[in-house]
């Protein structure tokens, strides 16, 4: 019973809304697995059968339902220089190995590393896909004739005028079924899906690469295997927690990991190239109703009827029909609220999203953007936690005994400043420290507590260190080396 409950909330909610969101997507996936497949310097067919494969095996294990993954930029232009130096066959085995690699970040639980990701990196993340995918529109706006420019402005039209009369339709599918028929029977000149390249008329068939299987092709392929698994990892968790926050629902990050890792894995034998989420498909998907693995798996399976079987009609698409589509992602994607937060919200989560979305913009890698985000991000947290030190202290009415009080957060931003707040030359004869308010987190922390009362040992004072709590305690005694006896003798020595 308890299966056929998540079967039935996984796969058959409003399914009619999820199948025609299934057959948009599909639709919206074949000049992008193409023009994928043209960075990666392979036949348009290997991105097409990659986008069926992966958006089926993730509709099916995934931990992210409605998401939509496939071949995708980020992971084609890893792929470049292996399909030059060895061919397609080194691509498919690098694919398998991906997947394998990405099986295993899934069994490790590496999903909850997205626990270290920012809402600004997030934020930056988002607002960079979405300038990306308005950016890629842009060579099919150029050297075009006025009758380009009208289709998308009434694609556009259709997209967002459309759900005035009514929502059970997805817009954007009504667009592009409305702009292809007006194109052939109008027969104005525009560039189609078929000018992207030719489209594959068989089914996948399943082959293991033809590599040798040694050492040698294990040194070839596994750096860029390495590298795909983790930038497609990154993307499709970051994918994966904004459909999270559009749908308000949870999803399963580890199960997510393995699942695009099966995904792969299965595809390399299928003669696809690896990918990943795919965050402008998915923000269709979601836009147009879908939230089932229904969706996901429509979009793979009509993807592969498309070109399969209706490869001529599909051919007859024009491009300003899709770009329309995109721009609407674009738009859809683009988190608005974060330009009227610039004034409002604090200036280092401003700088982080900020250098997040150039970062990702300038060069075009998400990884490197959303690294720099994340790096930016700890710097900032761990000097905001260090100013929360605060060291005083008591001096006895004898003036015979000084007690420093310390409290806060001690680790290694911090520490230096803890040494430097206490006074070693006017050290009276016993100095207590008091740090039951505060936490030693690192071996940087227990390196400065050890210097203190070293250099107050070596200016005559005794020293008491008092109240550390349990975890601080097993840090010093394992690491520390004030309260050991070679310590006295060093001290003796000078």
């Amino acid at each position: 019973m308890r299966f056929y409950d998540t079967f039935r909330r996984e796969w058959l909610v409003n399914a009619p809304t999820e199948l025609l969101s299934g057959v948009l997507v599909a639709l919206a996936l074949i000049p992008e697995a193409i023009g994928f497949s043209i960075v990666a310097g392979v036949d348009p067919k290997v991105g097409l059968y990659a986008s069926f494969s992966i958006a089926v095996v993730t509709a099916i294990v995934g931990g992210r339902p409605a998401m939509i993954s496939a071949a995708t930029a980020s992971t084609a232009v890893l792929m470049v220089t292996l399909v030059k130096d060895h061919g397609l066959q080194y691509l498919f085995a690098a694919t398998v190995l991906m997947g394998l690699l990405q099986i295993i970040a899934g069994a490790l639980r590496l999903g909850l590393l997205m626990k270290f990701v920012s809402r600004s990196v997030m934020t930056g993340f988002v607002n960079a896909l979405a300038i990306l995918i308005f950016l890629a529109q842009l060579p099919q706006l150029t050297h075009v004739g006025w009758q380009t420019y009208t289709m998308v402005a009434v694609g556009l039209a259709i997209i967002y005028l459309f759900p005035l009369l009514t929502r059970r339709v997805p817009s954007a599918l009504v667009s592009i079924v409305a702009l292809t028929a007006f194109a052939i029977f109008t027969g104005v000149k525009l560039r189609t899906v078929g000018d992207m390249g030719d489209l594959p008329s068989s089914l996948p068939v399943f082959a293991i690469p033809h590599v040798p299987f040694d050492l040698e092709t294990l040194k070839i392929i596994f750096p860029y295997s390495l590298t795909m698994a983790a930038v497609g990892l990154l993307e499709s968790l970051l994918t994966a927690t904004i459909v999270d926050d559009m749908t308000d629902t949870g999803s399963d990050k580890n199960r997510e990991c393995a699942g695009q890792g099966v995904a792969n894995f299965v595809t390399g034998f299928l003669g696809g190239m690896g990918g990943c989420a795919m965050i402008g498909q998915s923000v269709i998907n979601v836009t147009a109703g879908g939230r089932t693995r229904l969706s996901t798996f429509t979009a793979g399976c009509f993807l592969l009827f498309l070109i399969v079987v209706l490869g001529d009609w599909v051919k007859q698409i024009p491009m300003a029909a899709l770009v329309a589509v995109m721009i609407m992602v674009s738009i859809s994607t683009f988190s608005w609220p974060s330009l009227q937060n610039l004034g409002s919200h604090p200036l280092t989560s401003t700088v982080v999203m900020l250098a997040t979305t150039l970062v990702v913009v300038a060069t075009g890698d998400l990884s490197k953007g959303v690294l720099a985000g994340v790096l930016l991000s700890g710097v900032f947290f761990a000097a905001k936690v260090a100013r929360l030190l605060d060291v005083t202290s008591e001096l006895s009415e004898d003036g015979r005994e000084r007690t420093y009080f310390i409290t806060g957060q001690v680790f290694f931003a911090s520490s230096n400043s803890l040494v430097d707040a206490i006074d070693y030359l006017g050290a009276p004869e016993r100095v207590r420290i008091d740090v039951s308010q505060a936490h030693f987190w690192d071996i940087t922390a227990i390196g400065a507590l050890d210097d203190i009362v070293l250099k107050l040992r070596r200016h005559g004072a005794t020293v008491e260190v008092l109240g550390l709590n349990k975890a601080s305690s097993t840090m010093v005694e394992r690491f520390g080396t004030h309260h050991r006896p070679e310590a006295e003798r060093r001290k003796a020595a000078h």
